[in-house]
Parts: structure tokens; C-alpha cells; sequence
């Protein structure tokens, strides 16, 4: 465990991106508009080339313009990291370890890690919070989650969107808020980190049910219906790993749900459909430009039923489906006469 001291949050703390995908790109933008600098880490030496001579990202949201001051972009993780106060990572989980190859146990000492990585990270089936509590010894109280509902399509297009930034300490929960609020973003508050990233793990692995079903040609009726069982199933295994005060209406939990499933920009929505339609897990992963991150989910949180006994048969029909080879189909047959 770090003994370094609790780092301090203010309105000039300079912020690192990591990751170059939609979100963050979306995230960057927010950052810049409400005046933080901002080294952003990418990786793809195509990307970091097109940034620097256009001020645009070449593969995501490309229509957003950066601005040249208060932005550096390097492929260098460990100057990225060791001039910033605050961390943002934005990858796919399943990427994470090896985005962070390059950095030492002690190289996220006195930083302030936020994640906004909605997945599991495979090696090991954990959050990403405790990934980086086990990794690098980052404390609980240092790490910080912002969640949705909100895709980066519409940040983009500066549509009204809400986000939840969720800290241990409440204070630091607003420090870290006010670099995200804006005239289109509001920002709500939370201390439950274990809820709000489960939270974000499930409903990828829901939106992929619901895009298997209508892919499958089920109706508005029959998707509303399995949307509503989710958010119970959801409910039921936040409760029976970690019970605590949290009201799973509120929009980090059932929001980011709802949306995930219905909106157009949801890729994990976008992965259910292809399988649905007949596509194999394999050729619909391949076919996909970005990661869905409900397929880590689904392995994950088999074990994690598993281990604590709980009943999870959406959850479930979907890992038969994409570890199993199970039909689309009579996976969803088989639950119907247990949704209510």
C-alpha cells in the first residue's frame, strides 16, 4: 500500500488522459473546454501524428477540434503520468495491463487515479479500481470512477448529458466534478465505487442480451421487459456481494442501463444485434471497431454468480451464448417463463 500522501485536488490540477478511443476523446474535449491542461497519452503513432498536424483524432469523433495550447500529446506513458496530478484512464479493460507496461509499481505514487473504464479487467476478473488498488498499490481514497449515462457521440455534439463522479471522499468527488461540468454536462455525486462499476459491468452484458433479442426480432414490448429484469438482476447482485446505501433508480445504475441498451451508439447493444442476426461471437468482434466490453463482463461475472450462489439467467444466457456456443435463440427461450 502507498504511503505517499493524499494528493490535493484543485481547479489547476493538470490532468493525463490515457487512451485515444471515443470516450476519451470525448473526455479530453470536456477537460479542455472547462480550462484544464491536459497531457493526453496515445499510443497509436497514427493518431498522435494526425493530432499534431490537425488538432483532430483521425478514427474517433473526428468532427472535435483541439486546441493547441494547454494540450500535449506523446506516446510516453511515463511523462504523461509523472506531470499530471490527476490520471484518467479511458481503454478497453482488456488493454489496461499492457497500456501500463512501461510504468513501475511506485510510478502512480501521490496521483489521483480516475477510471472511466466500464469493464472487467481480465487478468485476474476485477474492477478496474481493484486492479489498480492490487497492481500498483494505489488506495481506495485515491481512486475515483465517472460513469454514465453519457456516450461520446452525443458529448460531441454537446448534447445535454449528465455524468457521476464517484470518490470514497465526497469533497474530493465535487474537486474532481468541476473539471467535467459545463453547459451540457451536469454531474451528479457518489461514494459507492464497488456499485457504481459493477453497476457498469452488468449493463454491457444486459445491452448485449437486448441486442441479441432484437436481433432475434423481438419487439419494443418483449425489450422492455427484459430491460426491467435486468435492472432487478442488477439490484440482486449488488446487493448479495456488497450490500450497501445505494438506490439503483438513480442514474449511474439504471440510466446508464436504459441507455446502453437502446441507444444507437451502444457497442455492446451493437455486438448482441450482429450475434443475433447470425453472426459468431468471433466474426462480430472482428467486424467491430471498438471493444464490447459486456464480452470480459460476461466470463467475470459467471465466476462471481458462481462463487456467491446468486440466480443471474439474463447474465447467464449470455455467457451460454458467447463461451458456450449456445443458440441466440433457445438462450432466450429458455428464460422467457422467468421474466415477470
Amino acid at each position: 500500500m502507498s504511503s505517499m500522501p493524499h494528493p490535493r485536488i484543485h481547479r489547476n490540477s493538470v490532468c493525463a488522459v490515457v487512451g485515444y478511443g471515443s470516450w476519451a476523446t470525448a473526455i479530453v474535449k470536456i477537460l479542455l473546454e472547462n480550462g484544464s491542461i491536459v497531457r493526453w497519452h496515445v499510443r497509436n503513432p497514427e493518431v498522435k501524428a494526425h493530432l499534431a498536424a490537425h488538432r483532430t483524432n483521425p478514427k474517433y469523433l473526428s468532427q472535435v477540434h483541439f486546441p493547441a495550447d494547454r494540450l500535449t500529446v506523446t506516446d510516453d506513458i511515463g511523462s504523461a503520468v509523472r506531470d499530471s496530478d490527476v490520471i484518467i484512464f479511458a481503454v478497453p479493460s482488456a488493454f489496461l495491463g499492457l497500456t501500463l507496461e512501461p510504468l513501475d509499481r511506485g510510478a502512480l505514487d501521490g496521483k489521483f487515479i480516475v477510471s472511466a473504464i466500464k469493464g472487467i479487467v481480465p487478468d485476474g476478473y476485477v474492477t478496474v479500481a481493484e486492479w489498480f488498488n492490487r497492481r500498483y498499490g494505489v488506495p481506495f481514497d485515491r481512486i475515483g470512477i465517472v460513469t454514465g449515462p453519457c456516450h461520446a457521440e452525443e458529448v460531441a455534439l454537446e448534447r445535454l448529458s449528465y455524468l457521476t463522479m464517484v470518490c470514497k471522499d465526497p469533497a474530493t468527488a465535487e474537486l474532481l466534478g468541476d473539471k467535467f461540468a459545463n453547459d451540457y454536462i451536469r454531474v451528479c455525486f457518489s461514494t459507492d465505487i464497488y456499485g457504481a462499476e459493477y453497476a457498469a459491468v452488468l449493463k454491457n452484458i444486459y445491452a448485449i442480451a437486448v441486442g441479441i433479442a432484437h436481433g432475434l426480432g423481438y419487439g419494443d414490448n418483449f425489450l422492455a421487459v427484459l430491460i426491467s429484469n435486468a435492472a432487478l438482476e442488477m439490484e440482486h447482485f449488488l446487493t448479495e456481494t456488497f450490500a450497501a446505501e445505494r438506490n439503483v433508480c438513480r442514474s449511474a445504475y439504471l440510466g446508464d442501463l436504459l441507455v446502453t441498451c437502446y441507444s444507437q451508439f451502444s457497442r455492446n447493444r451493437t455486438f448482441g444485434v450482429m450475434i443475433g442476426k447470425g453472426y459468431s461471437v468471433k466474426n462480430a468482434q472482428m467486424e467491430m471497431n471498438m471493444v464490447a466490453e459486456g464480452y470480459y463482463a460476461a466470463d467475470c461475472i459467471h465466476r462471481l454468480r458462481a462463487r456467491f450462489g446468486i440466480e443471474m439467467p439474463i447474465a447467464e444466457a449470455v455467457y451460454g451464448v458467447l463461451y458456450e456456443r449456445r443458440s441466440p435463440a433457445a438462450q432466450l427461450k429458455n428464460i422467457l417463463d422467468r421474466l415477470a
